[in-house]
């Protein structure tokens, strides 16, 4: 059976935004598994989302103080079906991120690499197999021209159906 994931990053509550849109929680609703690579701001976020998502995986950003830091871990490991997962929140520039990432995960490769930091959708695969993928922010689109969010489908050994979706924010 598919796990269908939804992966969110820098959502920046409160300081961004008040809350989460209305359309995370929806999509929070309808996954298997809600993936947050970091840059939560407010442990309210981290305890609403482990409350409703039927699954939760989720690190600590560079903006997470230390009550965020104690509850989560830097990188975080799971086997979702038969793929190996990665989440992390900074990847370092955009630049040669590929490379760095078979370096830096040289000794125990994740299929999937989830990451933050840069506001920035990111959908590539590195020349060792990893795919990274970065869902940008539901909350702050900075220099990106809408808010986002990913979903994905984990299928057995495959990771497909990867959409970027557009968020409004919320009021």
């Amino acid at each position: 059976m598919a796990t269908r994931l939804l992966l969110l990053s820098d959502t920046h509550v409160p300081a961004r935004a008040k809350r989460l849109p209305d359309e995370v929680w929806r999509a929070v609703d309808d996954a298997d598994l809600v993936v947050h690579a970091g840059d939560w701001v407010d442990l309210a976020t981290l305890d609403a989302l482990q409350q409703r998502a039927a699954r939760l995986i989720g690190v600590w950003g560079n903006n997470d103080g230390s009550e965020l830091r104690a509850r989560l871990p830097r990188i975080a490991r799971a086997r979702v079906e038969e793929v190996a997962l990665a989440v992390t929140h900074e990847t370092g520039a955009a630049a040669g991120r590929e490379r760095r990432m078979d370096a830096l995960f040289a000794g125990d490769r994740p299929d999937l690499l989830v990451f933050g930091h840069s506001h920035i959708p990111w959908d590539s695969t590195t020349p060792g197999g990893i795919r990274l993928l970065n869902p940008g922010s539901p909350t702050d689109r900075r220099r990106q021209p809408e808010c986002t969010l990913m979903t994905a489908v984990i299928d057995g050994p495959a990771v497909r159906e990867v959409t970027l979706r557009p968020v409004r924010r919320a009021a």
